[in-house]
């Protein structure tokens, strides 16, 4: 009889981060960490330094810290909490062979620490699994990189797991197709299907040829555009769409949180005025690339959208929640997996 022990799985699940308090200080490191990050700002170093330490990050620290006080809650920040209680939720579902812990890409709880602690366990084999549908350079390339430089210092290095993406999983679309069920697309005028905005020339990068506009990224996905950020989102938004029996006229795909003029088009914020302006009472809108509930979502769209649409004849932008701690999203995760 052997006396081999069985073995030990970890999965480490990752999200990008937020400030430890919506106070200015914590607020300052936060957008330091995550902005000195050359795949969030993938510009020369010194640029980069100067632009982030001496530009954006002392003059928008101070304003960020009032959204982030808006956005606030007793138990603390909305992207911890649903983080807390997915991991508990998933720990739970895959049983006590499954070690599951939860990290941030920036700030806390550090992956530097929980991995740490993961190096202690002896595990045979880590699943990361960051919390980004669709692949892209500044959150998912930059979350795995993190992961690799922490674990590449490690004597013992186990097998290890990284996935990139999931956009094309068929549970996780039945997930956000799942919370919009609660939100007849019936009921409103027009639909959003909103994902976090990326500079042209980062979705660029991803092809040979350095065009995206020449891989018809907003049609089909292909052996080319597979890991293109833009062609993951419209994919997602045609397959949630489909679950829903929402036509394609009546739904556009945009792209918010935009920070000049050279980022994916179109941008969220000119979709919601232009539909307000063309008679739009009602709008309805998903963002399926926020797995969880965060200033992008309850602030930008929410709140933001809502006062544009607003002025311009309006009545309501609906928000569709995040999966959050769904537990269709937790089993779509075990799905995705593969335990």
């Amino acid at each position: 009889m052997s006396n081999t022990p069985s073995q030990k799985t970890g999965l480490l699940i990752l999200n990008l981060g937020t400030p430890d308090s919506p106070a200015v200080g914590d607020v300052r490191r936060y957008l330091s960490q995550f902005l000195n990050d050359p795949r969030v700002i993938d510009i020369p170093w010194l640029a980069r330094k100067i632009l982030v330490n001496v530009i954006i990050v002392p003059f928008r620290a101070p304003k960020s810290a009032k959204i982030y006080q808006e956005l606030w809650t007793p138990e603390g920040s909305p992207l911890l909490i649903y983080g807390e209680k997915l991991k508990a939720k998933v720990q739970a579902e895959l049983g006590e062979n499954v070690v599951v812990e939860f990290a941030m890409r920036y700030q806390n709880p550090s992956a530097k620490v929980v991995l740490e602690r993961m190096r202690k366990m002896h595990l045979d084999r880590i699943i990361v699994f960051p919390l980004f549908p669709q692949y892209a350079s500044s959150s998912t390339g930059s979350a795995l990189q993190e992961v690799m430089e922490i674990i590449k210092n490690w004597w013992v290095i186990p097998e290890l797991r990284l996935i990139s993406q999931y956009f094309d999983n068929s549970k996780y679309l039945d997930a956000v197709a799942e919370t919009g069920k609660a939100f007849p697309h019936q009921n409103y005028d027009h639909v959003v299907f909103s994902f976090h905005g990326l500079p042209v020339r980062q979705v660029d990068k991803v092809y040979e040829d350095l065009q995206c506009s020449n891989h018809h990224c907003e049609d089909e996905i292909n052996d080319e555009n597979r890991y293109c950020y833009k062609a993951g989102c419209y994919f997602t938004a045609r397959e949630v769409a489909s679950r829903l029996g929402i036509p394609k006229e009546k739904y556009t795909v945009s792209f918010q949180s935009r920070l000049d003029d050279k980022w994916i088009k179109p941008y969220s914020d000119k979709v919601v005025e232009e539909l307000g302006k063309n008679g739009a009472k009602n709008i309805l809108c998903f963002s399926p690339a926020f797995t969880a509930d965060c200033l992008e979502t309850i602030i930008e769209i929410g709140h933001e959208y809502q006062d544009i649409f607003e002025k311009v004849g309006g009545q309501k932008v609906q928000l569709v929640p995040s999966l959050n701690d769904n537990d269709s999203w937790v089993k779509a995760i075990v799905d995705i997996v593969e335990l």
